[in-house]
């Protein structure tokens, strides 16, 4: 470990000197003798804590990528409810809470707080997992810190993952669970490190002395390749969490909550809040790998208008490429022109356009091979290189391929020329989907240099070429028994039967940190990356980036880099709109630039429930406008798991249908009960936009997280803190999805111990849920959405094919009073579009008994009327009901209900209204 001495204190904090005590370690690289601490006390809620080489010479992100705020000018060191505290031999910290310093501290690396080691492995098949010591290790290419917790304590985020424990971490089951932060290109494994990383974790401590609840966050600011160890050694009283690190610093924040809605708003004021969506991105969204040309393209479009199924933004896959090249489009199968005249008219249509944007630019096969991309990008120097200054050629989609170095200075400017090329040549896009920017590659290291440029083969088969079919029947579907349709009912019998099985993914298994034959030599600790060697699937780890930085320590922001710069090109290339961009490696920050699709999922059950686990995290990590592949992209869906899917994706964020090459078609138009389900659903959708949109302006306005664990609005039940098979849209609405087969009816927690009433969003009727739960009715079909006593919400009375036509129509208000009379809701309007928005309006609906209030605050005019108020709660039929003073006479009671609707009203949002009854 090491020693603290020459202490430097001022009015934000503190810095001072760490001397390595003893001999040096040198475990997996070299100590570094003298380390340098700085504890800055930056707001009232987020702490820093630094410790860095003396000498600067381990890397550490560079400002220009990820702004950080500036150096407080005002002293919080005795206003901040975070207390730094340390030991200064051996050197170890702990933070504490200024208004609670007698509780456990929230992070605590002490090694009298620590278990007694040696210990065994303690996830026993995993030899990496023995502990031997606590003491802070630095070396230039290892880095180890460890903070005790409470025994099994609710830990969320750190990710990307799909953790077979749910949302909720496993801190203590089998010993624990490992997190790998390094970027990987894999189909949506299970408990493995996939493609963005998120060293953040939002811990939920609940005393049950107290019913007292406080939530707080740590962050690790670093790009660095990691294993985040979550662990509980047998017998101990506390569990503990360790980091290490194959480089950088360690670059902690602390953020003290004390909500999980705080904590997670302090993180985005730290790496900055979600970009501004427009509108039109909460339509919904179709795509396949599949649409081998524009006229199977167009044939889509006109068959959901067809089926009168709303489509918002159509979207292509690698079909539309010439040779797979990134910013063409196949001037047979899709031509410029005809791209052209077919997005002008979906534009026509209020609808929009979104292709793919592949991370690799195709290396030209020879010297009469003009590909303007690479040619204008190669005289530019845009493109990594390997360590003897080549270009470093790697294998994607289109053969060899070399790929955007973010860090040189001209790459922002040959990325957005080509954008503008590619729109002038044809496709006028709306949005772009960043897709393989993990960074993805074929082959292992440089693989081009020296090679045969002219073989552009893939190293394996396309899914629906010969010999690769996709013929694997749905999930618990018997050929033997049922034939070979694949139907979900045959002759009126359900062919999901209980003698049938849903199949379960294979977890990870120990990885490369003890599997013999892995290449172990850089660097010399192994992290438990599912692919093994770090330069497997992806670039070498000794890539060169402009400014000599190397692969290995820059590796995991890449995505969040082409990201930025395509946000900034569309910021130029469409000034004045909010650009949309849906991308699968991320990293902190990129929510400013970006959107994410929770990658390339299964056709199963079980990744239908991974989907809300998946929405959840990101919701920590400020990439709030996320989804899932819905109906599943890997593998053949069926009716009744489509039906489902389409009917739970209608309720997050990032809505659209996304399926593979070779597999069974899915469109919602496809089976009359998904066609029917779907209609209702994003009717339903699109009646909540307005809802949606002012979740995410104050995502934007402040970090407040669009989607929420129940436990977010009731902290202190602790019967909720694993519960993540519903989740809440905001405050308010209630989301229970059947996430099983052959089933019709689904349990339903009901937060709030009888204090909260639920009702139903489409009967208006209250949930009788005395003990906390209830069985609901969900026949094929229809999915449980309750809203919040309460709780008012503003909403589109009339949804029409787009959100265009949509917003277009009236309004109407759903208020839902708590047992108490009272309820509360707000709405921001805009114009869906301007970024940033330059004119907006604020309205607040506050009830109490007997009356309502409007408030209108705001330079943007509301052209529709509010047209319909519906009041659920009321105890007597009114004697009469006014507004603004005046009587009306258009209003009824429905007694069973408590349910006061006022219709054929035309009240204007853009000034003060009060109705009473």
């Amino acid at each position: 470990g090491y020693s603290l001495h020459s202490l430097q204190e001022s009015k934000i904090g503190l810095i001072a000197q760490l001397s390595l005590s003893g001999p040096p370690c040198n475990a997996f690289g070299t100590d570094f003798e003298n380390l340098t601490i700085q504890v800055t006390y930056e707001t009232d809620s987020r702490l820093r804590v630094r410790i860095a080489d003396s000498g600067n010479k381990q890397f550490t992100i560079p400002e220009s990528i990820i702004a950080r705020p500036p150096p407080p000018t005002t002293s919080f060191t005795q206003s901040s409810d975070l207390v730094f505290n340390y030991e200064s031999s051996p050197f170890s910290f702990w933070v504490t809470r200024r208004s609670n310093p007698d509780a456990i501290p929230l992070f605590d690396t002490r090694l009298s707080s620590l278990p007694e080691t040696p210990l065994a492995p303690v996830i026993t098949d995993d030899t990496s997992t023995a502990l031997d010591g606590f003491p802070l290790v630095f070396e230039d290419q290892y880095l180890q810190l460890t903070s005790s917790l409470p025994l099994n304590t609710n830990i969320y985020g750190l990710g990307e993952v799909i953790a077979s424990s749910g949302f909720r971490r496993n801190v203590a089951s089998n010993g624990g669970s490992i997190q790998t932060l390094w970027a990987r290109d894999i189909a949506d494994p299970v408990d493995q490190n996939m493609y963005g990383n998120h060293p953040i974790y939002l811990e939920h401590r609940f005393n049950e002395t107290t019913n007292e609840a406080q939530s707080h966050g740590v962050f690790l600011f670093s790009s660095s390749g990691a294993d985040i160890l979550l662990l509980t050694p047998p017998g101990a009283s506390q569990s503990l969490i360790q980091y290490r690190m194959l480089g950088g610093v360690l670059d902690f924040y602390f953020f003290s909550g004390p909500s999980p809605h705080a904590v997670i708003e302090q993180y985005g004021a730290l790496v900055g809040l979600p970009s501004w969506i427009p509108s039109w991105a909460f339509g919904f969204h179709l795509c396949r790998w599949g649409y081998i040309s524009l006229n199977e393209t167009m044939q889509q479009v006109q068959a959901m208008r067809a089926a009168e199924i709303p489509l918002e933004v159509m979207w292509n896959d690698i079909d539309l490429y010439h040779a797979f090249r990134d910013f063409t489009s196949d001037p047979v199968s899709f031509p410029g022109d005809e791209m052209r005249a077919f997005i002008q008219e979906l534009a026509s249509n209020n609808q929009h356009y979104i292709p793919i944007l592949d991370a690799a630019i195709p290396h030209p096969t020879n010297v009469t091979d003009v590909y303007d991309p690479y040619i204008r990008g190669h005289e530019m120097g845009t493109f990594i290189k390997n360590p003897d200054g080549s270009e470093y050629i790697g294998k994607v989609w289109p053969g060899y391929t070399v790929f955007p170095d973010w860090f040189a200075s001209s790459t922002q400017g040959w990325w957005t020329e080509s954008l503008k090329n590619w729109s002038d040549g044809g496709v006028e896009y709306s949005g772009i989907w960043l897709d393989m920017n993990e960074i993805s590659s074929f082959c292992q290291g440089s693989c081009g240099t020296g090679a045969d440029l002219s073989n552009t083969s893939v190293p394996f088969l396309l899914p629906g070429d010969t010999g690769a079919p996709v013929i694997d029947y749905p999930e618990c579907y018997d050929a033997l028994v049922f034939g070979p349709s694949g139907n979900v009912t045959i002759n009126g019998t359900l062919t999901c039967t209980s003698n049938s099985t849903l199949s379960t993914l294979a977890k990870r298994g120990v990885g490369a940190g003890a599997e013999k034959g892995v290449n172990l030599n850089t660097p010399p600790y192994a992290i438990h990356n599912g692919a093994g060697d770090l330069s497997i699937n992806t670039l070498a780890t000794n890539a060169t980036h402009a400014g000599g930085f190397v692969e290995l320590d820059v590796h995991n922001m890449w995505g969040m880099m082409e990201e930025k710069a395509t946000h900034l090109a569309l910021q130029q290339l469409q000034p004045g709109k909010r650009p949309v961009i849906i991308a699968r490696s991320t990293f902190p920050s990129s929510g400013k630039w970006s959107g994410h699709w929770l990658g390339d999922n299964f056709s199963k059950w079980e990744y239908l429930y991974y989907n809300i686990q998946g929405i959840l995290q990101f919701q920590i990590f400020q990439i709030p406008f996320v989804g899932a592949d819905t109906c599943g992209f890997n593998g053949n869906t069926d009716e009744e798991l489509c039906n489902r899917w389409m009917q739970l994706s209608a309720f997050v964020p990032f809505y659209r249908n996304h399926n593979e090459r070779g597999a069974l078609s899915q469109e919602p138009y496809r089976w009359n009960s998904v066609a029917d389900a779907s209609r209702t659903a994003i009717a339903t959708r699109y009646t909540l936009l307005p809802y949606w949109t002012t979740l995410f302006a104050n995502a934007s306005l402040r970090g407040t997280p669009p989607v929420r664990a129940l436990w977010y609005e009731f902290p202190t039940e602790p019967e909720l803190f694993a519960v993540d098979k519903q989740f809440l849209v905001g405050g308010d609405i209630l989301v229970t999805p059947v996430l099983t087969p052959n089933v019709s009816t689904v349990e339903g927690h009901f937060p709030g111990r009888g204090q909260v009433t639920w009702r139903d969003f489409y009967t208006h009727a209250a949930v009788n849920a005395s003990n906390g739960t209830a069985t609901l009715s969900a026949p094929l079909g229809h999915i449980n959405v309750h809203i919040r006593g309460g709780s008012a919400l503003l909403l589109h009375a009339m949804p029409g094919y787009t959100t265009t036509e949509t917003r277009t129509g009236p309004f109407s208000l759903l208020v839902s009073l708590e047992s108490t009379e009272h309820a509360f809701g707000t709405a921001y309007i805009d114009d869906g579009i301007t970024n940033p928005p330059s004119e907006s309006r604020d309205i607040t609906f506050s009830a109490t008994t007997n009356q309502l209030h409007i408030s209108s605050d705001g330079n943007f005019t509301v052209e529709q009327t509010l047209q319909q108020i519906t009041i659920l709660g009321v105890n007597e039929k009114p004697v009469k009901v006014s507004v603004s003073g005046e009587n009306i006479e258009n209003w009824q009671f429905m007694s069973g209900l408590q349910k006061l609707v006022i219709s054929n009203v035309s009240i204007d949002l853009n000034s003060a209204q009060t109705i009473s009854w």
